[in-house]
């Protein structure tokens, strides 16, 4: 899926990161190593330093919750549009999900190219920067998902993509089960 550029395994104390780039430029999937024991495990998934040495935008606005019912939910795709551009650090904490991104960035050599990966509660997370469409789908009943993320909802310039737009051909794992009215009314996207 990437390749790692960074045993930047980065020490948290005894705690790794570990950053591994994709094909689609400024995108991550953070990776943790746990420490566990007959309690569970304890890991680290944010690191203000590690992140500025990164090169990633370290600041957190605000973080939420999305907590879904059935299997096949489908939310997003989502945005905002500039200046309130996000970037978002996506991670389920429990069950799964499989997690899209779409580059809306145009002079992106991956402009209008789509990224899916699937996130579970174990060790994967994915760091979106600006300038992406962002949705998922869950995979379990009951799943929950958490986001950091950069910017204030600003309701005014938020917008989205339909999640079948035919300009993207996302292949959804699953037929879907529920979508919310707003996210089926989305418009055919256009740049």
């Amino acid at each position: 899926m990437g390749r790692k550029i960074c045993n930047i395994n980065s020490r948290c104390g005894d705690l790794f990161m570990i950053f591994t780039k994709t094909e689609f430029e400024g995108v991550y999937i953070i990776e943790l190593e746990k420490i566990e024991d007959e309690r569970g495990f304890f890991a680290r998934y944010y690191d203000i330093k590690k992140f500025k040495e990164m090169g990633l935008n370290p600041k957190i606005a605000q973080c939420s919750i999305s907590f879904n019912k059935k299997k096949g939910t489908i939310r997003g795709m989502h945005y905002q549009i500039q200046p309130f551009q996000e970037e978002k650090l996506v991670y389920c904490n429990k069950g799964k999900i499989f997690d899209v991104i779409i580059d809306l960035r145009p002079k992106s050599k991956t402009f209008k190219k789509w990224l899916g990966i699937t996130l579970d509660s174990h060790n994967k997370i994915i760091y979106i920067p600006k300038g992406f469409a962002h949705g998922f789908q869950t995979l379990q009943n009951n799943t929950l998902v958490n986001y950091q993320i950069s910017e204030f909802l600003m309701p005014e310039y938020s917008r989205g993509i339909k999640w079948n737009d035919s300009s993207f051909q996302i292949k959804w794992p699953l037929k879907p089960t529920i979508i919310s009215k707003k996210d089926q009314s989305y418009q055919q996207f256009r740049y």
